[in-house]
């Protein structure tokens, strides 16, 4: 992928400083190149944009037989991935592995136009699936899921154990964030999931030393 491409997709967007454009390069090609090889059937194209909150985003896309199937990473948790992870391309896979299982092309989905639009989507799916979600996958330890305000980042989503009395026991994920992951073809439910393991292991380790 060349400067020139980088920059002409981020044309609405103040474009990266060299160091960053060349960390792009590097990262959209390295991905490509483990997208081509584990999906050889597939022809892999890719883009990048740029989120106001949280930087440079990348969007891979495998077609095959007039069937497409996009999924959108962040820069950083790319970055995060492939330097710290020994099983990062497994990672990398697995996005792309669930979207195949769709009979029908999955394309990124169309932002929201308006707040309604927005409201909507949350109202019918992000709320709702996240809720399901961390609840089957806790079953049958009770989870509590609901909307709270956070001075530093606005309307979350919080989850909560209820069991959990001493220390800790809510995660809360900006909205905004959540569907920044709708739009990216990603499951929103994963970084609850991920906070509330988190928070498990964070007592079991406490208890453990008692």
């Amino acid at each position: 992928m060349s400067d020139n491409e980088i920059k002409e997709l981020n044309q609405a967007q103040p474009g990266p400083n060299p160091e960053e454009t060349e960390l792009i390069t590097n990262v959209f090609n390295l991905i490509q190149g483990i997208l081509k090889e584990q999906f050889p059937e597939h022809t892999v194209a890719g883009q990048v944009g740029q989120h106001q909150q949280h930087g440079p985003m990348l969007a891979f896309t495998l077609e095959e037989d007039e069937k497409t199937y996009t999924c959108g990473f962040f820069l950083a948790e790319l970055v995060h991935q492939f330097q710290s992870k020994p099983h990062a391309p497994m990672w990398l896979s697995s996005f792309f592995v669930d979207l195949l299982d769709s009979p029908e092309s999955k394309p990124l989905p169309n932002p929201p136009q308006t707040e309604d639009d927005a409201k909507e989507i949350f109202d019918k799916y992000i709320i709702p699936h996240c809720a399901q979600s961390v609840r089957e996958e806790f079953d049958p330890e009770p989870v509590l899921v609901d909307l709270g305000l956070n001075q530093d980042h606005g309307p979350v989503l919080e989850a909560s154990f209820v069991s959990i009395i001493d220390g800790n026991n809510t995660c809360a994920i900006p909205l905004h964030y959540l569907l920044t992951l709708h739009l990216m073809n990603r499951d929103p439910a994963d970084p609850i999931i991920q906070a509330l393991y988190q928070i498990k292991d964070s007592h079991a380790a406490e208890a453990a030393t008692e």
